[in-house]
Formats: structure tokens, C-alpha cells, sequence
């Protein structure tokens, strides 16, 4: 090779030449054997530094020759999650899923993949919680009001008895005041296989629609009503008939007869399954369902088998929706509003203030039933009033005057309860 020298033979010996005598011979020597040292020591680090060659092995004749062959190049398999919602096909919160799946998708880089289905593809709206249970789904997009028949207590990670907080506060009490440990805690008494999370906090949902409008609460006795959850209960407590649907079921239902009033969630949502063709009287704001988010879940034997880190996007992508999804709520919900009253003449009313008041009267018979009946239920609702009794009274006490802002820079006054 190259690099390597030859030795000197005979012919190509170097030429010494002579050496000179008495002081000028011993300065000559020094130098001559400092020199010589030196060259020695820098032979031998260069012959350090120098990568060995290779010793050639004895090729074994029946073994293939891959010694110039590429390294095969390994991709992790993808992991698909299989993911439904509990909305109709139309409904603005599967853009709302999508919005959560699409950030997960991206953030995992092909090692994991969520595939978004709507509400019926696998199984029913209110099935959702089971079928992730179980394994049939993978993960879920729900709320959960839709499976509060196992325990009442489920509705208060939804919507529950008014303690001041609105939604987006009783998220807080979620994520700082102790609230998903006693979710989790909910999960192992029913034995639901199950790992979930919150997002969106929702605005408050309207009274609803009503052939007729609400003028007092005596209006609501008698009148066949749809709604879910623990509100069901308290439009009972107000002498309701309540029938619980799915959002896809309402205007059948309505068409049937089998209610006369309704509630689902917000204008968008309303709009698109055509709640404006039905009924013309909209009652916006209710103690009801103030404080509702979505409920995002999977498999917990599927959640615990994935990486940690995939663990931390599925967890913290929830959190990042919920921003994204509150952004797309206020850009819809407030647009579509105005549709509602400019394109399809709807009757757009305040709920009175007599209402609300029926209302907290009917938590507070409710909220005592049913701590009286359920010490997990007591617990879970203790906490959120104890949350509440600080939170609240910061807001309050800090919160600016939005509503005479309003009408100060639009010379308009809003209604009122």
C-alpha cells in the first residue's frame, strides 16, 4: 500500500558523511542523538495513530459474500389507533376530534396513527365508553353525560350542580384541583378499562328550543324535554318529561312527537342538524350544562402498552386541542348565531332570570339526594365546591367589566335575564 515504506536495501543506503572532531563533534553528537530521539518518538505516535489493516479471513465457501452489501434500513411499525366519536356525521365536534387527531398524527411522525371515525361506524353514541372499555375501539371522542347510568357520579366530569366556576375554571379544578385522580378513581370502581382526558371547555349551553318561549319556570312543568346527563334530572326536579338522545336523534324524535322542547350543545351544532327548520324560539343561557368539556379516552391496555413518549403526545395533544377547539368554537358558534337570526328568522330570547333561579333551587334538592345516597358522589362535589369557593371569588372580584365594554363601543344594550 501507499502508506507503507520499504525498507532500504544496499543500493539506496544513505550517504554519511563525515563526522567532525572535538568540541564542534560533541555539539554534532548531541544534536545528532536529541534528533535521532525525537524521529523515534514521532515514528512511533504516527504508528499508534494509524488504523491497523485489516488481517483477511478465510472466506467460508458456503457462506454468501455480504461484506459489500448496505445495512438494511429498520422502520418502526406504525401503530394504529382506531378512534370514534359520539357525533353525527355533520357535527362540528368531529372537527373538533379531527383537530386533536391531526396534532397527535404529526407530532408521532408515522410511529403512531389515530384513524377518526364518526358516531355509528363501530357503534352507538351512547356506547362509546364500552366499546373503548372493551377493546372494540381503540379510543373514543365523547362526553361523560353519555354513560352517567353507571354512576351518576360520571356527569360531574361534564356537567353538574352550579358552584360559580364555569367551564373553563372547572377544567382548572380537572388538571390542578384533584379532579382527574377522582376520575380515575370513578373508572376503577366501575372497572372500566379506560384512560381519559379533558379538553374544550364548552360555553354554556343554551336553554334551547321551544315551540313556545319560556317565559317562567312553570313553563317547564310537563313539557316533554330532551337533554342528558344530571341535567335530565334537574329538568325532572322541574317537572319535565325528559327523554336522553344522541344529537342525531332529535328531530326524529321531534317529528314523532316524543318530545316538544330540546337542548344539544351550541348554535353550530343546532344549525347543522336543523334545529332552525323545526323550531323558531332559541332560549340562549342556562344553568344546566354550564360546564361541560369533551371526554377523550383509550384502551388502557392499548395506552399502557405504547412508549412513554407516545404517551406524553396522546396526553398533551389533548391539551393542545383544547385551545384549538375553543378557538373554533368562538369563530362558528358566534357567526353562526347571527345566521340564525338574519337567514333563518329564529327568535333568538334571553332565558329569564326566574328560571335560572328555579334552577339552582332544583341542584341544591338534587346535589342533597344524591350525596346523601353516594359518598363518592359527595366527595367528587365537595371538591369542586371547595375548588370553586376561591376560584370563583378571584374571578369575580378581578374580572372586568366585559358587557359595559361592549355596549359602551357598540352603543347598544345587551339583554338581560
Amino acid at each position: 500500500m501507499s502508506d507503507i515504506r520499504t525498507p532500504a536495501t544496499p543500493d539506496s543506503a544513505p550517504v554519511i558523511p563525515e563526522q567532525p572532531s572535538g568540541p564542534t563533534r560533541r555539539r554534532f553528537l548531541r544534536t545528532a542523538t536529541l534528533g535521532a530521539a525525537g524521529a523515534a518518538a514521532a515514528g512511533l505516535l504516527a504508528a499508534c495513530s494509524k488504523t491497523p489493516e485489516p488481517v483477511a479471513e478465510k472466506k467460508d465457501a458456503k457462506a454468501p459474500d455480504t461484506a459489500a452489501a448496505p445495512a438494511a434500513v429498520v422502520k418502526p411499525s406504525t401503530v394504529v389507533l382506531k378512534m370514534q366519536g359520539a357525533w353525527g356525521a355533520k357535527d362540528i365536534f368531529n372537527e373538533m376530534a379531527e383537530e386533536f387527531v391531526k396534532r397527535v398524527n404529526e407530532m408521532t411522525e408515522g410511529r403512531l396513527r389515530i384513524d377518526y371515525l364518526v358516531a355509528g361506524a363501530v357503534v352507538k353514541p351512547f356506547e362509546v365508553m364500552d366499546a373503548v372499555s372493551k377493546g372494540v375501539l381503540d379510543a373514543g371522542h365523547t362526553v361523560p353525560v353519555y354513560w352517567y347510568g353507571k354512576s351518576k357520579v360520571a356527569s360531574l366530569f361534564g356537567s353538574g350542580p352550579i358552584t360559580g366556576c364555569d367551564a373553563h375554571q372547572t377544567l382548572a379544578w380537572i388538571y390542578r384541583g384533584g379532579g382527574q385522580e377522582m376520575y380515575n378513581e370513578l373508572l376503577q370502581k366501575l372497572q372500566l378499562d379506560v384512560v381519559g382526558f379533558f379538553a374544550m371547555p364548552m360555553p354554556t349551553q343554551p336553554l334551547g328550543w321551544f315551540k313556545n318561549p319560556v317565559k317562567t319556570a312553570k313553563d317547564l312543568n310537563g313539557l316533554k324535554y330532551r337533554t342528558v346527563g344530571l341535567a335530565a334530572d334537574l329538568f325532572q326536579e322541574m317537572g319535565s318529561k325528559v327523554t336522553q338522545l344522541p344529537g342525531g336523534e332529535i328531530i326524529p324524535a321531534l317529528e314523532k312527537g316524543v318530545i316538544d322542547a330540546f337542548e344539544f350543545n351550541n348554535p353550530t351544532s343546532d344549525m347543522r342538524f336543523g334545529a332552525q327548520d323545526a323550531i323558531k324560539n332559541y332560549m340562549m343561557g342556562s344553568f344546566h350544562q354550564a360546564m361541560e368539556f369533551f371526554e377523550i379516552i383509550f384502551n388502557k391496555k392499548k395506552y399502557d402498552a405504547l412508549p412513554k413518549d407516545l404517551q406524553a403526545i396522546l396526553r398533551y395533544g389533548v391539551e393542545a386541542a383544547s385551545s384549538s377547539n375553543f378557538w373554533t368554537a368562538m369563530d362558528n358558534y358566534s357567526r353562526d348565531l347571527q345566521d340564525l337570526v338574519s337567514k333563518h328568522k329564529v327568535n333568538v330570547i334571553r332565558t329569564p332570570r326566574g328560571v335560572f333561579e328555579a334552577q339552582l333551587k332544583a341542584w341544591d334538592s338534587i346535589t342533597e339526594k344524591l350525596s346523601s345516597e353516594d359518598p363518592f358522589f359527595k366527595k367528587v362535589a365537595e371538591s369542586q365546591k371547595e375548588w370553586a369557593k376561591r376560584v370563583a371569588y378571584y374571578w369575580f372580584f378581578n374580572d372586568a367589566e366585559y358587557r359595559m365594554g361592549y355596549e359602551h363601543v357598540f352603543k347598544t344594550k345587551l339583554p338581560t335575564a
